[in-house]
């Protein structure tokens, strides 16, 4: 009897720990809205690696992020990293982005997208993130910069609905070709 009580204290400790490292590890994600359209749709649940930008790893351009919003701190957004620590990005009236001078290739963009235009310098620590659906995003264009203690994680996988199931859409942006 003794023996049987040990084993089960054992598994239930084992399944806490379980339970707690991957808590920690990982979180689901809910898109709500349209800003990420057409990669990420409203309604669709992401997996989110919460491990991805630790041990001095940081967020890439191209990455789909979710972080806590710095102007809403009660919402969570999920947005694509466009300009690094340092860069300076500006958008176009006909949506072109250029990074550093450089046009930024953005293969996953629908053809015709816009939106708020203008200048912007990245500070130290913060990110640039814009929503691929440029017309209706809001982001760091309206709601300003992310700093880097914001970001919750990566989006890893899409899980629901099943249909759509597979990798996020990370992409590794290359920039393009000099501003003229």
């Amino acid at each position: 009897m003794k023996s049987l009580v040990r084993e089960v204290i054992q598994v239930i400790l084992l399944a806490l720990v379980i339970f707690f490292a991957v808590h920690f590890m990982i979180q689901n994600f809910r898109i709500d809205g349209t800003s990420m359209e057409p990669n990420l749709h409203n309604g669709q649940y992401v997996i989110v690696n919460k491990t991805a930008y630790w041990f001095g790893r940081n967020p890439g351009r191209g990455d789909v992020i979710i972080f806590n919003a710095p102007d809403q701190p009660q919402y969570d957004r999920v947005k694509r990293v466009i300009g690094l620590p340092g860069d300076t990005v500006d958008v176009k009236p006909d949506g072109s982005v250029y990074v550093n001078g450089e046009l930024l290739n953005e293969p996953y963009l629908p053809a015709h997208h816009s939106g708020t235009s203008g200048v912007w310098t990245v500070p130290e620590g913060e990110y640039f993130v814009m929503g691929d659906n440029r017309s209706v995003s809001y982001d760091s264009r309206e709601g300003g910069t992310v700093p880097r203690d914001r970001i919750i994680g990566k989006a890893w996988v899409v899980i629901w609905p099943i249909r759509d199931w597979g990798f996020a859409p990370n992409q590794s942006l290359e920039l393009a070709a000099a501003l003229p």
